[in-house]
């Protein structure tokens, strides 16, 4: 496969009242074409801090490239899926959530509208919920329009922020295999921050561990057969070396 995305040299340093702190230094990187990315790390490694770089969010020095063109502001091949629920318009129903994006592009008829949005739903299997407001929705319903939303646009990255951190457990696994059938189907590459390790094994194709200033102690492509359970052959091993690269490197 061929890398979509490529991280040079990044560099992000705030500034707060004349103290610097540097969040990501140095830091090289480079994905894959509809990869499956997910990164582990504690807080205040710069796990978010990254997505914010590659979106678009942030100023840094060092380079961001997509397809060997560089990135430095925001643009429809990189997407971003927050932890916060309310990352919807309030007063938009689903579908026009969805179609809002279009809509700025310029686009009036609506029928086009209407099978953007519906098409987007139906992977998600919201399709029944298009003309709900989000206060009508749960927290996992609402993740999964934030996801529609972004696969509508056909980003060539999806990049997401804990998105299941907040949901309880059993939304949280029907969440991480809607998303796995959806990565499968899609042609987007995804970047995915988590604190678990379990969910980091269940849905990832390659783990890294970040610790302070963005650095990687560990690269693991996990080769187990999907779905992967506590029970799947390697499973173990992998947790604990996930685990060890996590505490000894804090």
């Amino acid at each position: 496969m061929s890398t979509v995305l490529k991280i040079q040299d990044l560099t992000k340093i705030y500034t707060d009242q004349a103290v610097k702190q540097t969040v990501l230094e140095n830091v090289n990187l480079e994905i894959d074409e509809r990869e499956f990315l997910c990164v582990l790390g504690p807080s205040g490694c710069g796990k978010t801090t990254l997505l914010r770089c590659i979106a678009g969010f942030e100023e840094y020095s060092g380079k961001i490239l997509v397809d060997g063109e560089e990135r430095k502001t925001p643009g429809t091949d990189r997407i971003m899926v927050f932890q916060d629920f309310n990352q919807l318009f309030p007063w938009k129903t689903v579908e026009k959530n969805i179609q809002y994006p279009f809509v700025i592009k310029g686009i009036r008829n609506k029928a086009e509208l209407h099978e953007i949005s519906s098409e987007a739903l139906k992977k998600v299997k919201l399709e029944k919920y298009a003309k709900y407001y989000p206060f009508q929705l749960s927290g996992g319903m609402k993740q999964r329009v934030a996801i529609a939303k972004a696969l509508a646009l056909k980003p060539k990255i999806i990049l997401m922020d804990e998105p299941f951190a907040a949901l309880d457990a059993m939304t949280r696994r029907d969440l991480q295999n809607e998303l796995l059938k959806i990565a499968d189907e899609e042609s987007s590459t995804f970047i995915f921050i988590t604190h678990n390790i379990q969910e980091a094994i269940i849905l990832g194709k390659r783990i890294i561990v970040l610790t302070k200033g963005g650095e990687a102690v560990c690269d693991k492509r996990n080769t187990m057969e999907r779905p992967v359970t506590p029970a799947s052959e390697g499973y173990g091993a992998l947790w604990q070396e996930l685990r060890d690269a996590l505490y000894i490197h804090p």
